[in-house]
């Protein structure tokens, strides 16, 4: 006889596998570098022009046109453990990048070799963009879909893309589920 969590583990293998095969019989077409599961998921539908939303979420993408997820967010195993803490939205320097949300900036400075900016919301999530060079100041209100800054080179990015890291609680947490691009789980029974 198999313990509660060993099913339960078996049951989250399952959906997942579940899930891919479900993606793979549709033939959506998966952009370079997304994983197989984000690919499935639309990542935007356009409503005003530099303002485009998805389905669960209501955040406004920050980079205007055209989104392509290049790296999606990786939760690491622990705290400390190695992981991608975000995702990384292709762009190019000097594009405009908007506020995803409307809140107060909390950080606006370089970390290690990049520009990077943060913003709090009103519930209490930190939102932070890089590299990004902005003119706002810590403490300056930003509307959600107004301009933020433009696309900067340095990190990881350098040049192809911006990093999005969103933290709740003073956890790193999928962007996406703010996006609407995280479908909600389903667990399916083995029988």
């Amino acid at each position: 006889m198999s313990s509660p969590r060993s099913t339960t583990a078996t049951r989250a293998v399952s959906a997942v596998a579940a899930a891919a095969l479900a993606l793979a019989l549709t033939g959506t077409p998966e952009p370079a570098g997304a994983s197989p599961l984000l690919s499935a998921v639309p990542l935007a539908s356009s409503s005003a022009p530099g303002v485009e939303e998805t389905g669960g979420g209501n955040w406004v993408w920050p980079i205007a046109g055209s989104r392509t997820v290049i790296r999606p967010f990786e939760a690491p195993a622990s705290r400390y453990s190695a992981g991608h803490r975000g995702i990384d939205i292709a762009a190019r320097p000097g594009d405009p990048v908007l506020a995803p949300e409307s809140g107060t900036v909390r950080f606006a400075g370089v970390v290690v070799d990049r520009p990077t900016v943060t913003v709090e919301t009103s519930q209490g999530v930190l939102i932070s963009i890089e590299p990004l060079i902005t003119t706002a100041v810590v403490g300056a209100a930003v509307t959600r879909g107004g301009a933020l800054g433009v696309v900067d080179r340095g990190g990881h990015c350098d040049g192809t893309c911006i990093h999005l890291g969103v933290r709740v609680a003073g956890e790193y947490v999928s962007p996406m589920r703010f996006f609407g691009g995280v479908p909600r789980a389903v667990l399916l029974p083995l029988r």
